[in-house]
């Protein structure tokens, strides 16, 4: 390879790519240097049609030609050579020609490898062809040009490229002439290739630029040839440039990537089967079958009964659609049928099972549209029977078996009539998820069942042991943990037998239905231990309401008057130990028959730790309240704490005192109230000392009268002066204000007395009368408002002696 062109063979005859012939051609031209501004143009073509020729006086290569005398061919597989002076660098390929008598007529492979290989590495190709076969079918290359347009846009990103149509031997016919006849093929051709969904109204123009030329016989008129071709050379001069023949080409490869880029495209297009394509009489019936084929498609596409059946589905199910769509898919296969059948069969066939396959991926969608509608119908039947059938009573579990059944058996049966007799598909899947729905709707179902039951008997629960429970705490006894222990024992087992009835019909597992029970009476247990939290949490008021009821109420719960009878110390004795009682039930949890010693330990450490014979081991009890736990008692069970209480023990005597020192208050006011004798000493000394003085008035009544006088003249005084409420605040200050009043009382009694006697006499015994009773009425009045008067300046002892008078 020493000539200026280096002329190299790039792929052999074999299809085998020269790779070291490649690199060295490479090196020679110095092609890595030229980065993006290089072309690649190539010349396609029937064998003997002067490609060789063409190429070496247009670009200066050495290409050898056809040896007309001894009839020898050259060129075997894709040769490659540099343009001699032209600008910048081109890349000229020379490719086999086409419909050779030494591949044979079924051995078209390499032509359209070879054909795909140029449109896929060239900016520009030029199509060599005769002008008498403008018009003619396999001549003009049009089979190939279809193979390749349809393969290239599959396997390569499309470039812009330029087809140049060289036209040999030009005859007198215009060029005008043949140009619209040849470019209305082209485009016949580029219409007729199945193209991706992105390219379907993609324009030829869009993908590639067409040129058309022609040139007179290199033989017969050698010389105009030159010039023609002279002419065209020039076209070649910056032809990547905006506005040369390569001006808008996309995808460039930079230069020093094109070996490694070709041969990367030779190996995609050789691994390509949809380039071994048959003979000429099978591709024939290829394209004609599978025009037949896109006609019955379109047809069925087309047809009313298609349509309105497609129609129906969507609105709902219909009866014996599968009926119906076989016959129709039946009638437009048996039509292909009827006008292919003079084709090849393989094709026939293979072009009828694909078309098969289009007419049943159409109808699929409709079909699982069925489906679709089926299961949901069949889904909603069941919820509805198995809603019906709760309602009515059944067992839940056999009525779900019985519904699902039903339903299912339904649904194979529409399943039955949707099948397609020209498709074998699956109808299992569907099938599996209409069981999935039913099962899951029937967990879902049963979910809430169990729901509803639990909470029935919860609530029940709630309203069976609460109230008592509280009221039995409020009452707390010796037998209130005995009491609540039986309660809970009998609400409890009658909750779990009625819940364990209800669950027979769901035919749960043993371990299930155990749990649930188990949680129900533990439920129950929580109950009572949440509502002993609660009323623990009260303990403190409970005490001060059972001291008080006890303390201020006696056995017959009549309020208690402090007469002064009363022992005191013993009632307040007695309605502590009851408190205690009560905080000793409330301080901790006994749901189990478990014996404790709290109330004992309480009442050595509270109620007998004061008392003079107190010994070490109540000492020790005090001590054994300095602790957050209670001996054999579980800490999970205890509520109130030996510390607490404590506190509250504490807490409770301080609230506690006021009401045992009213009531002390009380008792010895009742007991000053009713001491108004002086005592029987003095009586006898005033009987004995008094004697002669009391026979004196006896022999003298006048001076009964006088003493009666004198009784109610300081019986007055006594109302008046308010001596008792004086006297209450003490000896001294009581004189100090008697001796302020005393004088103006006497003079406002006399005053009134001097009044009452100048009242007629005829009235005087009337009036003396009426005034003695006055007085006396006054004496009366006055004493109840001035021991009212007297008992409202002392607060402290008010109530308890009004209360007891």
């Amino acid at each position: 390879i020493a000539d200026a062109a280096c002329s190299t063979q790039l792929i052999d005859g074999d299809g085998t790519f020269n790779v070291s012939g490649v690199d060295h051609f490479i090196k020679e031209v110095k092609l890595e240097e030229c980065g993006l501004s290089y072309a690649v143009v190539s010349i396609m073509g029937p064998q003997s049609s002067g490609k060789s020729t063409l190429l070496n006086h247009l670009f200066g290569t050495n290409f050898r030609e056809m040896d007309a005398f001894r009839g020898r061919h050259t060129t075997k597989g894709i040769w490659i050579a540099r343009c001699a002076g032209i600008e910048p660098c081109t890349v000229v390929m020379d490719l086999e020609g086409t419909d050779g008598r030494e591949r044979g007529e079924d051995d078209t492979a390499f032509e359209k490898q070879s054909a795909l290989f140029a449109l896929a590495v060239s900016d520009i190709v030029l199509i060599n062809m005769w002008c008498h076969d403008i018009g003619r079918e396999q001549a003009a290359n049009k089979p190939l040009l279809k193979t390749v347009f349809q393969v290239m846009m599959r396997l390569f990103s499309p470039r812009k490229t330029t087809l140049m149509f060289v036209i040999r031997d030009k005859t007198r016919t215009p060029l005008e002439n043949l140009e619209p006849v040849l470019r209305e093929d082209i485009q016949k051709i580029w219409d007729a290739v199945p193209k991706p969904q992105a390219h379907k109204e993609t324009p030829l123009s869009d993908f590639f630029n067409v040129e058309v030329i022609a040139l007179n016989s290199y033989e017969e008129k050698e010389e105009l040839f030159k010039e023609q071709v002279a002419n065209l050379r020039q076209r070649f001069f910056h032809s990547v440039a905006p506005g040369g023949l390569a001006g808008d080409r996309r995808g460039v490869v930079p230069a020093n990537a094109f070996a490694f880029s070709a041969k990367q495209m030779w190996q995609v297009i050789k691994d390509n089967k949809d380039l071994d394509l048959p003979a000429h009489k099978v591709m024939v019936a290829t394209v004609r079958c599978e025009e037949i084929a896109n006609e019955k498609f379109a047809g069925f596409i087309a047809n009313e009964n298609w349509r309105e059946l497609e129609e129906a589905v969507h609105s709902g199910p219909v009866s014996g659609f599968g009926k119906k769509l076989s016959s129709i898919l039946q009638s437009c296969l048996s039509e292909y049928d009827t006008e292919a059948t003079y084709f090849e069969e393989g094709v026939r066939s293979s072009k009828r099972q694909q078309l098969q396959e289009k007419l049943l991926q159409l109808v699929q969608p409709t079909f699982q549209d069925l489906l679709g509608h089926l299961r949901s119908g069949a889904l909603e039947n069941f919820k509805d029977a198995f809603e019906k059938a709760l309602n009515a009573g059944e067992a839940f579990s056999a009525s779900a078996d019985v519904c699902a059944q039903s339903c299912v058996s339904k649904f194979d049966k529409g399943c039955e009539e949707a099948v397609i007799e020209q498709a074998n598909w699956d109808t299992s899947k569907t099938r599996e998820k209409l069981q999935r729905d039913i099962e899951a709707h029937i967990s879902s179902v049963r979910t809430a069942k169990l729901s509803e039951l639990t909470t029935l008997y919860e609530s029940k629960l709630n309203a069976a042991l609460s109230g008592p429970v509280e009221a039995l705490l409020d009452g707390a006894n010796d037998e209130t943990w005995p009491a609540i222990r039986k309660l809970l024992r009998r609400e409890g087992e009658l909750a779990v037998y009625g819940l364990s009835d209800a669950l027979s019909g769901f035919d749960m597992d043993e371990e299930t239905r155990n749990k649930m029970l188990t949680d129900l009476e533990n439920y129950a247990r929580g109950i009572v231990e949440t509502k002993a939290k609660e009323e623990a949490g009260r303990a403190l008021m409970r005490m001060k309401d059972r001291f008080t009821t006890i303390f201020s109420h006696d056995s017959d719960s009549m309020p208690r008057i402090w007469t002064g009878k009363e022992d005191i110390r013993a009632i307040t004795k007695m309605a502590r130990s009851a408190s205690l009682k009560l905080l000793s039930v409330m301080a901790v949890i006994r749901l189990e028959d478990e014996l404790d010693n709290i109330e004992k330990t309480l009442t050595l450490a509270l109620v007998n730790s004061t008392s003079n014979s107190a010994t070490s081991k109540s000492i020790s009890t005090i001590d054994s309240l300095a602790s957050s736990t209670w001996e054999q008692v579980a800490p999970e069970k205890t509520l109130i704490t030996p510390v607490q209480c404590k506190s509250l023990w504490r807490q409770f005597k301080n609230e506690t005192e006021y009401t045992v020192t009213q009531a002390i208050s009380a008792q010895e006011a009742n007991r000053r109230n009713n001491n108004w004798l002086p005592p029987p000493w003095a009586i006898l000394a005033l009987v004995v000392l008094g004697f002669n003085e009391f026979m004196t008035l006896l022999r003298n009544p006048l001076w009964l009268g006088v003493l009666f006088v004198g009784y109610l003249v300081s019986k007055a005084l006594w109302v008046q002066l308010n001596i008792s409420g004086e006297f209450q605040h003490g000896a001294l200050p009581g004189l100090l204000s008697l001796s302020t009043k005393f004088l103006p009382t006497v003079m406002n009694l006399l005053k009134k007395l001097a009044e009452e006697g100048q009242a007629p006499s005829t009235n005087t015994n009337q009036s003396s009368m009426n005034s003695s009773a006055s007085a006396q009425s006054d004496v009366t009045t006055n004493g109840e408002s001035s021991s009212s008067s007297s008992s409202g300046s002392s607060p402290a002892k008010s109530v308890p002696i009004d209360t007891s008078s």
